[in-house]
């Protein structure tokens, strides 16, 4: 099988409902291990790839993924497009829990995370203003409706480095800033997806209010749970819905790099140069 359309679960989907033909296919990299062996098989008529992002049974931490390895293994199956599933706090009270908002832009508040393929001899530097694929997330947002899932459309992911959840005085701050849900993982992966040329988007699951809300003031992971098995249905609904709808790529994504490598392509070290072939051996 060769797959075009990637699929990352998070917290409470480490698996993909409805898969047919399944085999799994361990990846090595030039990052090392991806989080989990990768589940390829069809969904909705469709070959698809699907990874659990902290690996079967929640054995990484946020802080501890190997996104490098994630993105770039989804790239070595020859994925192009990459639907991000991840569970999210809601900074707004018009986000429900049990709602989902697919975001168009990230606020970067990680510590030191490495979020990018390029270095050791080689620069680039990606148009990142608008982080994420606007034809996929309307992909998204149409499978949402055609589901029955409540999806709203634009926003911003707020990407912290945990593990704690936030304080009030953080979670109040990220308020006043006008940031719609918070998470610990996604803005990496946006980060890289780009890099490689992957279209990408965030469907974020809101699973509680944060520490905020009057009425949520102590997240714990119990309520989180209680949620997490709802909004894993409406997700698997949701992502069939946009692997059996899925248009023919129109985006620029797949050219993401085409600008971007500043180095001159004398001075590349072989060593990076082979490392990054799958990357940028078209630009080379």
């Amino acid at each position: 099988m060769n797959p075009t359309i990637g699929i990352i679960g998070g917290s409470g989907l480490y698996s993909m409902p409805g898969f047919e033909a399944e085999e799994e296919r361990v990846l090595d990299t030039p990052w090392g291990a991806p989080s989990d062996a990768f589940v390829v098989g069809k969904l909705a008529g469709k070959e698809v790839a699907f990874l659990a992002r902290h690996g079967r049974g929640h054995r990484i931490s946020p802080s501890e993924i190997n996104f490098r390895a994630n993105i770039y293994g989804m790239k070595m199956l020859g994925v192009e497009r990459i639907l991000s599933l991840s569970a999210v706090g809601s900074l707004k009270e018009e986000h429900q829990p049990l709602d989902f908002v697919i975001p168009d832009q990230f606020v970067d508040r990680t510590r030191g995370r490495v979020s990018t393929f390029f270095g050791e001899g080689l620069v680039a530097h990606i148009s990142f203003a608008h982080p994420i694929c606007s034809q996929l997330a309307h992909v998204a947002h149409r499978a949402a409706k055609t589901s029955g899932v409540t999806a709203k459309l634009g926003g911003t992911y707020l990407c912290m480095e945990g593990q704690a959840f936030s304080t009030l005085a953080e979670s109040n701050l990220y308020r006043s800033w006008g940031m719609d849900v918070i998470g610990m993982t996604n803005l990496q992966e946006a980060k890289l997806a780009r890099e490689a040329e992957l279209c990408y988007t965030t469907i974020a699951m809101v699973t509680d209010y944060d520490c905020w809300h009057p009425d949520h003031d102590a997240v714990t992971v119990n309520d989180i749970i209680a949620n997490l098995t709802q909004n894993a249905a409406n997700a698997a609904k949701l992502v069939a819905e946009a692997v059996r709808s899925m248009p023919e790529r129109e985006c620029k994504c797949g050219s993401a790099l085409a600008h971007a490598l500043i180095t001159d392509r004398k001075a590349i070290p072989e060593a990076t140069r082979k490392k990054l072939e799958l990357l940028v051996g078209k630009y080379l």
